[in-house]
């Protein structure tokens, strides 16, 4: 078992920066590629970016890529989600992810998720 806890979430304007994280705990935490799915009001949960174990390989959903970085430590067992240029339509709750790989994360859903944190994007 994998527990995840994120963090960090907050109501930010548009353009703005902020910063989430997700602590994990239970089983290796380096065997685990990690990643931030987001739910808007109304919608599906989608995908939003995924690091593969090592740190070394990153994937990021089109509507995110170029404004949002996704790392991690694995000292710290913790993955981040740094996110820039912020956009009313970013407003979602973030939920952590963790998976074998970044293939089976996207093609059959995560197999750990964490209980989500709300980001608010004012415009």
């Amino acid at each position: 078992q994998v527990q995840l806890v994120e963090s960090g979430g907050g109501l930010v304007q548009a353009g703005g920066s902020l910063s989430v994280s997700c602590a994990a705990s239970g089983r290796t935490f380096s065997g685990y590629a990690m990643g931030w799915f987001r739910q808007a009001p109304g919608k599906e949960r989608e995908f939003a970016a995924a690091i593969n174990w090592s740190g070394r390989s990153t994937v990021y959903a089109d509507s995110v890529k170029g404004r949002f970085t996704i790392s991690r430590d694995n000292a710290k067992n913790t993955v981040y989600l740094q996110m820039n240029s912020l956009k009313p339509e970013d407003t979602a709750v973030y939920y952590c992810a963790a998976s074998p790989t970044i293939t089976t994360m996207r093609t059959l859903g995560s197999e750990y998720w964490g209980q989500g944190t709300q980001v608010t994007v004012s415009s």
